[in-house]
């Protein structure tokens, strides 16, 4: 094979292979589908010779994409070029980005997770609620939850709804959403059918919100789609479910508390959730705590909500560590 010669993808992909010895490239062939392990098959036993120059500029562009694509999931295309550029020089980085537009794939949306949650909003807080929910569902749960609190109320049960009802995304789709977002990596999308959104992912962003903004959602979505709400609330945890503790659980959890915290967050809340919080600890702090709030006077809101979201954030902690046991019924009743 002359070493001139434009070598096509699956010529350079029939190289590596070779280069890389059975072992490693048996590895390989269990992740490709069956029509591209019988397409390189096929073209490696059509491969007689191969010149040393050749395999090597095989390997190094090979490195060089593998680069360039730890590079852009790190921190962008900007942030990849630049490094590319460093380490290659200017035209072979342009070379390689070139490149990576036609073959390259990466998750949809990466380019978005590096973008400042505040400056995203301005793009998509205009866009149609299955657009932005489209969107939410690629992010972190931190950048969805300060997005989805920024809209306007009317728009957050919507996408909100829109979130957990989704199910499976066209590749067309995600690839117009990313162009309309002026994305240089809308070519590099998987081809393969996502699947993304779902009840867990708008529960994973309720979670992270402000109070206010889950509350609003969970009364519009109670409204609109009750059985959709009712399966979203038993995956979630909020303050007043600190009633489904027990005892030992309440107890391991107020050790975490800052007590002008927990002052707050009772002024705000029922007799049943004050009663629940007080008989687990000493008459003394019980009282102390009563004290603080008669004297406190009239509370803000944002402020209740704020303090209590504090401890709700303690709870899933301590229940991620396995320090406590929530339950929420169907299966999650507790055996001793």
């Amino acid at each position: 094979m002359a070493d001139k010669e434009e070598l096509k993808g699956i010529q350079k992909a029939a190289i590596l292979l070779i280069a890389l010895g059975p072992e490693k490239s048996s590895l390989i062939f269990k992740h490709l589908k069956e029509e591209e392990i019988e397409d390189l098959t096929l073209e490696i036993a059509n491969t007689k010779s191969i010149t040393p120059q050749v395999k090597e500029k095989v390997i190094n562009e090979f490195y060089e994409v593998c680069l360039a694509q730890q590079y852009i999931a790190e921190g962008g295309i900007g942030y990849a070029k630049e490094l590319l550029e460093k380490a290659l020089g200017s035209d072979k980085a342009m070379d390689v980005i070139g490149k990576l537009t036609a073959s390259l794939q990466v998750k949809p949306f990466e380019f978005v997770k590096k973008t400042d949650a505040s400056q995203l909003l301005n793009f998509i807080q205009d866009e149609h609620p299955q657009t932005i929910a489209l969107i939410l569902s690629y992010l972190s749960s931190g950048q969805a939850a300060t997005i989805l609190g920024a809209l306007a109320p009317e728009k957050q049960a919507d996408v909100a709804k829109r979130i957990a009802i989704m199910d499976r995304t066209s590749p067309d789709v995600i690839k117009e959403v990313e162009r309309v977002l002026e994305s240089k990596l809308s070519s590099l999308v998987n081809q393969d059918y996502t699947i993304i959104g779902g009840v867990d992912a708008v529960v994973d962003i309720l979670n992270t919100v402000d109070r206010g903004t889950e509350k609003h959602i969970m009364e519009t979505l109670e409204v609109e789609e009750p059985e959709l709400a009712d399966e979203i609330r038993k995956k979630m945890f909020v303050f007043e479910d600190i009633l489904l503790l027990d005892d030992r659980s309440i107890q391991r959890v107020l050790r975490d508390v800052d007590n002008n915290d927990l002052a707050i967050a009772c002024k705000g809340s029922n007799e049943e959730v004050q009663n629940a919080i007080f008989s687990n600890m000493s008459k003394r702090l019980a009282e102390m705590i009563k004290e603080d709030m008669e004297f406190m006077g009239p509370v803000r809101m944002k402020d209740v909500e704020e303090a209590q979201q504090k401890i709700v954030n303690i709870i899933r902690k301590l229940e991620d560590s396995g320090e406590i046991v929530i339950s929420r019924g169907g299966g999650d009743e507790i055996v001793v």
